[in-house]
């Protein structure tokens, strides 16, 4: 093979010498590299030691923790818990946009379902932005005219606080509820962008203000919420209108605008015949509207426990309260409507599980649970009556609202101070407490439906708040709209109204529909 390659013998035997004495150095000069570099690598590795032991060192030499520090350490914790459990909270009621809109939708009718969808959207859309900018302000800014209004806070900056954004959020779902309240009352007949207009309004203003006279105190400003220190009798006892979450301040004012609002709106076609006779126009979807107040019986596990803002609170108990009065209100209303119109009527029980949670809010934390469960029965009852009273006023309300959150929250309010712990008349605590809570709502009432009236004739004769004859005979979703919510051969009699031609004219027998539940 060698004489192959024309090469020489020895030069072969030379070069393979070389091969193998490359192959033999090459692993030895890397031993050497390996063996030079050890002694920095041991260097470093102790000098890491050293670090480490004179860090153990000076922590072993810090001082020991102190009661003052594990205080701070433990607020912290505990400002960073409640800041959880409020913005929970208001998820919650936030969740309830949808029931609101689900029962509104249910109980009216299918031609103007896509309308009553849009209004609870920019009812939460338009009413988050005015809340932050001006609402939040007014409301728990600092106080002047003597706690009248807040003058500063606008645009809101909660800092590096945490719980203060959690408490702005919680603040403006709260907001959005009362706004939306108005929005089944004047259901089927309000054009769009007058609804709109109010809707910014009510957030501007008429929650806000009012708010301000009951809750400014929250924010720990001494001279606001006039009514927390209007006291009644001995200053000293400190009895003062109270409202713990909210069946005056956020429901009766919503309840009372809608009144103002179904007022001067006037009822939907054919809904009183021309001798003054009740003509029933009944929802198109009873279990849609049942699907909505379970989802509202939800979110009050927000809206009532999360008024406490804090879980080192009585917030367990207040559940507990808040699904007794829900309980009772539906079965009060049950029995009431059974007896009244000789069924036992779905729609008037939905109603009454509303009732009880509207009655219960303002003392969900101060009324034991056996009194929450007859707060609600009587809610549940009151819903049924108020519903009749007020259909026979020819006041056209689709939905209830100003039965169920106007009435029902009033006398929410009252129960305070007549049942409430160490606030009761009914318990042996006194008058004072009781004329504290009817001077509220008195001014709740005046304030909200007065104010509202104004805001709603000014829009009647500007821009105008009521749609032509012919958009709502056609309905609001394709004239308001351009759509409607189901196939338009499903918007039919059946479903409370053609596309293109007249009113539903329903022949049901049902007490509620007959009463314009």
């Amino acid at each position: 093979m060698l004489s192959s390659l024309s090469l020489n013998p020895k030069l072969w035997c030379t070069l393979c010498a070389l091969a193998v004495a490359m192959m033999v150095a090459a692993p030895l000069r890397a031993q050497d590299e390996n063996a030079a570099e050890a002694p920095a690598v041991e260097a470093a590795v102790e000098g890491e030691m050293e670090a480490e032991a004179e860090v153990a060192a000076e922590e072993e030499e810090e001082t020991p923790p102190t009661v003052e520090s594990l205080a701070v350490e433990m607020a912290a914790f505990k400002n960073n818990v409640n800041t959880l459990w409020t913005c929970l909270a208001a998820f919650l009621v936030f969740f309830m946009q949808a029931g609101f809109a689900l029962v509104e939708c249910g109980f009216t009718r299918a031609k103007n379902a896509c309308n009553i969808i849009m209004k609870n959207l920019m009812d939460f859309s338009i009413g988050s932005l005015a809340f932050w900018l001006v609402g939040f302000g007014l409301m728990f800014g600092t106080s002047a005219a003597g706690g009248l209004i807040g003058v500063d806070g606008f645009a809101y900056d909660g800092g590096e606080d945490q719980f203060n954004w959690a408490f702005l959020i919680f603040q403006t779902v709260f907001a959005a509820t009362a706004a939306t309240i108005v929005s089944g009352a004047m259901a089927e007949r309000t054009k769009f962008v007058s609804y709109l207009a109010y809707s910014v309004l009510i957030t501007l203003i008429v929650y806000p203000i009012f708010g301000k006279w009951a809750w400014g105190i929250l924010t720990g400003d001494p001279a606001a919420g006039w009514l927390n220190t209007f006291y009644i009798g001995d200053p000293s006892n400190k009895i003062a209108f109270y409202d713990f979450a909210g069946s005056t301040v956020v429901h009766s004012v919503g309840g009372w605008a809608a009144l103002a609002g179904a007022i001067v709106i006037g009822p939907r076609i054919g809904k009183y015949t021309a001798d003054g006779k009740i003509k029933p126009i009944p929802g198109h979807n009873i279990p849609l509207a049942a699907l909505g107040v379970f989802i509202l019986w939800l979110g009050w596990f927000g809206f009532n426990p999360g008024s406490t803002t804090s879980v080192n609170s009585n917030f367990a108990f207040i559940c507990v309260t808040t699904n007794l009065s829900a309980a009772a209100g539906a079965i009060g209303a049950l029995i009431t409507s059974w007896i009244m119109f000789k069924k036992p009527d779905t729609s008037f029980a939905l109603n009454g599980a509303l009732a009880g949670l509207v009655g219960i809010t303002a003392g969900c934390d101060t009324i034991a649970p056996g009194w929450a469960a007859a707060v609600g029965l009587i809610a549940g009852i009151i819903v049924v009556f108020s519903c009749v009273m007020i259909d026979n006023l020819k006041i056209d309300d689709p939905v209830g609202a100003v039965s169920v959150h106007g009435v029902c929250g009033a006398w929410g309010t009252l129960a305070v101070g007549l049942v409430g712990i160490e606030k009761g008349i009914l318990l042996g605590f006194g008058h004072e407490q009781l004329l504290a809570q009817l001077l509220g709502i008195a001014v709740g009432f005046v304030w909200a439906f007065f104010t509202s009236l104004i805001i709603f004739l000014l829009i009647k004769f500007t821009i105008g708040l009521r749609v032509p004859a012919e958009e709502e005979i056609k309905g609001l979703d394709i004239t308001e709209h351009g759509m409607y919510a189901y196939p338009p051969h499903l918007v039919s009699e059946s479903l409370g109204g053609t596309p293109g031609g007249s009113a539903a004219a329903s022949t049901a027998t049902s007490g509620a529909a007959a009463q314009g539940a």
